[in-house]
């Protein structure tokens, strides 16, 4: 099972984000961190000092990461703005949707970077994680999906 603080550590390191930004990524999403709980979220679970990232803090984490990088968004008149949260049942749902809007992916950016990671995906398996859960076509996107994304969205960023 892929943890919360393994999702953190490699889009920090892909998009290569410094400890100052991930402090003001995470107050952007709601959740003030010190840069002692910074540099402590980062950590691997064997070293000194290792903090858990809760699905709570993940949330903070990419809703931040979405207003950094294409600014905080004001719901229209009337309209309730849609909050995905993360739960246990679609937490790899929720991080790729949360990914895809902070990085203005478009389908193709998504299967390229899925086929940098390994993964040849149909586009109609790709929209169906995209859906709703309620949708009669939503699947359940799987760690390794996660995880072949992240590795792909280093090689896309780093080269």
């Amino acid at each position: 099972m892929l943890k919360n603080n393994d999702i953190l550590r490699r889009v920090r390191y892909a998009l290569d984000i410094k400890d100052n930004t991930m402090m003001d990524i995470f107050e952007l999403g709601g959740s003030k961190l010190t840069r002692e709980e910074v540099v402590n979220v980062l950590k691997k679970e064997e070293e000194e000092g290792f903090l858990k990232c809760t699905n709570t803090m993940l949330d903070a984490f990419l809703d931040g990461l979405i207003i950094n990088k294409r600014g905080k968004q004001e719901p229209k008149p009337g309209q309730e703005p849609q909050v995905s949260k993360i739960n246990k049942n679609n937490k790899n749902n929720v991080i790729m949707r949360k990914l895809r809007i902070a990085l203005s992916f478009k389908s193709d950016d998504m299967l390229k970077v899925m086929k940098l990671g390994g993964v040849t995906m149909s586009s109609s398996e790709l929209s169906a994680i995209f859906r709703r859960e309620d949708h009669k076509n939503y699947r359940e996107c799987g760690d390794s999906y996660v995880r072949n994304f992240l590795k792909g969205l280093i090689i896309y960023y780093r080269g």
